[in-house]
């Protein structure tokens, strides 16, 4: 890795001074090979030494929020107006921390544009271990800057969130913390395949939101409106340049890869190998990306200090409202500025225990999964379609995968039930052909009959969690499965007898609900994404139908053919063979 200890400040912009801010514009960070990225560096107005928080990534470090994404930011605001106290806006940007809210409190701010990205040269590949290179080198030059104190903590969401996992992994020297806001860490399973089963959301992502900010777009973009200058400037290139300094469209690569190989793994990070203390934050409603990455991460990572923290509600509004902004700058102001924020009486896990109607408590414990945990199997029964204690045997049942499935229903309960914590089905399953693709959702309705749904991160109606599995990819990687969390090796094709019942062990992502008296828990077995039959939520300037799933929908042609997943599938119930639902049940006391 370079040597920044020579490292000057000769070259950098003057700096501006504005809203209680030292503001460096466009400051230049070399890296080995020649490239020079840059970033926009929010400080205080004293001189001195100060903590560093980092942000690296695509979206443009000139575009604010409102600017960029005006629907999204008068939606949050509007769910949580604290977001807008002590600070103008002006400087917020997507996903990344607003510096009128953490410069006051002794932090600089550094936002970086990925290479290829907003101002910054070079060829676009997002997610590439370039960018996990590139992002080493700005941690380790940040540290040895005059206004630095040597310590430099990562935060931000989303993709600001997953390249932490990687970078951390490589263990830089001055990276002193992390701060994993809903951040996937399995490229193939919690982001390209669920289940083995082609995401689209990476084709939709990159047109809407990565290839508009390509470093050369210039005059087709956005200014910034606290410079002036392009977002993604300053030149404008044609698109022929444009297309010559990019890589080939991520979804492109996943769909030539049904298989998990070296593109993958090159893209998940050995997680065992992070030593900073970390804090990942994670979203119940996440279901499609974040979720299972924010857990997995958690308890793989090799940091001897780690918490877990877990929400609900949207996508951003719970990272920028005062109580996500307090939990991240007690961690981070206690191991980057070594104040007594209270962080050593932070428990290990945080959990925000769900109800119906966006109803949240917040529960202080001491691991994941919780230990007290009852783990319940409910078997289906294929008679009265519902889930009880005793195995089914019984008559199979068939579907048409591109229906609304089968629905086997829990009794409505006389007390509450809580559920948190991982969850697992194991179904036996056949086909017509050599294939099937199950999609699993939990939901629940109300006494009567109406399905209650809650604010996703990315979809404002979601159910209560998700699974999905190719039948064909049902081997098990038996070291690393548990009886609540099937772990698939991804590794070979099975293809199916067609009418021969198999097994199948599918992962349902973590959740947290506490059932209400009378409510009715439900398991929808389907061949096809979750839709809830209410329609779009007509978000304006939303891409996408929002219908259950938001954009992480699997209906790619080239992935499912209708000739093979199309096509009627068979539900099982033999002696021995008995399907059943594995849930966390929570003892009620501890509700």
């Amino acid at each position: 890795m370079q040597d920044h200890h020579a490292s000057t400040t000769a070259s950098e912009p003057t700096a501006v001074h504005a809203d209680g801010m030292r503001i460096l514009w466009d400051v230049p960070i070399p890296m080995p090979d020649g490239i020079t990225l840059r970033a926009d560096i929010f400080l205080p107005e004293a001189e001195g030494q100060y903590a560093a928080v980092m942000s690296y990534g695509p979206y443009g470090k000139g575009l604010p929020l409102q600017v960029g994404y005006r629907s999204a930011w008068d939606r949050m605001l509007a769910a949580a107006p604290d977001i807008a106290e002590g600070s103008s806006g002006k400087y917020q940007n997507w996903e990344v921390v607003d510096p009128e809210k953490w410069v006051p409190d002794g932090f600089v701010c550094i936002r970086v544009d990925s290479r290829g990205a907003g101002r910054s040269p070079g060829v676009l590949d997002p997610a590439s271990t370039q960018e996990v290179l590139d992002l080493y080198e700005c941690i380790e030059w940040a540290a040895t800057q005059p206004w630095g104190n040597g310590k430099v903590g990562l935060n931000g969401i989303s993709y600001y969130a997953i390249n932490q996992w990687r970078v951390a992994a490589l263990r830089p020297p001055h990276l002193a913390a992390i701060c994993v806001w809903e951040g996937a860490m399995d490229r193939y399973r919690d982001a390209a395949r669920h289940g083995g089963i082609y995401c689209e959301f990476s084709a939709n992502w990159y047109g809407r939101q990565v290839l508009p900010l390509q470093h050369g777009y210039g005059e087709r973009g956005h200014r910034n409106p606290n410079t002036g200058e392009l977002v993604s400037g300053p030149e404008t290139l044609s698109d022929e340049a444009l297309a010559a300094s990019r890589m080939s469209r991520p979804s492109n690569d996943v769909l030539s890869r049904p298989l998990l190989d070296d593109y993958y793994r090159e893209k998940t990070p050995d997680v065992s190998r992070i030593e900073v203390p970390l804090l990942s934050a994670g979203n119940w409603g996440g279901m499609g990306l974040h979720t299972r990455g924010n857990f997995e991460g958690y308890l793989a990572a090799g940091s001897r200090q780690k918490w877990l923290e877990v929400h609900g509600d949207s996508h951003f509004t719970p990272f920028y409202r005062n109580a996500g902004v307090q939990l991240q700058k007690r961690f981070l102001g206690h191991f980057l500025q070594g104040r007594d924020t209270g962080w050593d009486r932070q428990p290990a896990v945080q959990l925000h225990i769900r109800r119906p109607g966006e109803h949240f408590t917040i529960r202080d414990e001491q691991e994941w999964p919780l230990a007290r945990t009852q783990w319940t199997r409910y078997h289906l029964d294929p008679n009265t379609r519902t889930m009880g204690r005793s195995p089914c045997t019984g008559t199979s049942i068939a579907y048409d995968p591109m229906g609304d499935g089968l629905l086997f229903k829990l009794p409505p309960s006389a007390q509450e039930l809580e559920i948190t914590g991982p969850v697992a089905a194991r179904l036996v399953v056949s086909s017509l052909t050599a294939d099937a693709d199950l999609f699993l959702a939990l939901r629940l309705f109300d006494p009567d009959g109406k399905e209650v749904l809650f604010i996703g991160s990315n979809d404002p109606r979601v159910p209560i969690a998700l699974g999905w599995l190719r039948a064909s990819h049902r081997k098990l990687d038996v070291g690393r499965s548990l009886p609540y969390r099937p772990y698939h090796t991804h590794d070979e094709v099975q293809p199916l007898v067609p009418g021969e019942p198999v097994v199948l062990d599918i992962e349902i992502l973590p959740t947290s609900i506490v059932v209400p008296p009378g409510h009715t828990l439900a398991l929808n077995v389907r061949g096809r994404d979750f839709d809830h039959g209410l329609g779009d939520a007509g978000l304006q300037n939303a891409p996408y139908a929002m219908t259950g799933v938001g954009p992480f929908r699997h209906g790619d042609p080239q992935d499912r053919p209708q000739a093979v997943f199309a096509t009627e599938n068979t539900l099982h119930f033999e002696p021995g063979r008995e399907p059943y639902l594995l849930l966390p049940v929570i003892p009620s006391h501890a509700a």
